[in-house]
């Protein structure tokens, strides 16, 4: 009966760890996505500030390119720039808090393992398919 309790709790402990390893991942996306609009948003200012204030600038919409005015341009990536600062900022918050779950359920689950030997040489004893 506490063989059957253990391997219950061996099933939730890994079905958490799945979840948040998928979750980790995806916030590890997310940030990588971020970065590059930084960076684009990064290089498209360095590129648009050297221009003189009355040269002709167009923003890209679609597959349609409209007249802008640079200071338009300039405030606009200006923003995409602090946009992804704070979202990086706190993805990298999420990141965080999720590693240290994923440390309490290894610790969950090395607690559980020595409790249960029996356990322990069952998982073993089992292939990957």
């Amino acid at each position: 009966m506490a063989d059957e309790a253990n391997r219950a709790a061996f099933m939730e402990i890994q079905g958490r760890m799945i979840e948040l390893t998928a979750k980790l991942k995806q916030v590890q996306n997310q940030m990588r996505n971020k970065e590059g609009e930084k960076k684009r948003a990064f290089l498209t200012l360095e590129e648009i500030r050297p221009l003189p204030d009355d040269a002709n600038t167009y923003k890209s919409i679609g597959r349609t390119f409209v007249l802008e005015p640079k200071s338009v341009l300039v405030n606009e990536q200006e923003q995409k720039l602090k946009d992804s600062e704070s979202a990086i900022a706190s993805l990298q918050t999420s990141k965080e808090y999720i590693e240290k779950q994923i440390g309490e359920v290894e610790s969950n689950l090395r607690e559980l393992l020595n409790q249960d030997p029996s356990l322990a040489r069952q998982i073993m004893s089992m292939t990957v398919m």
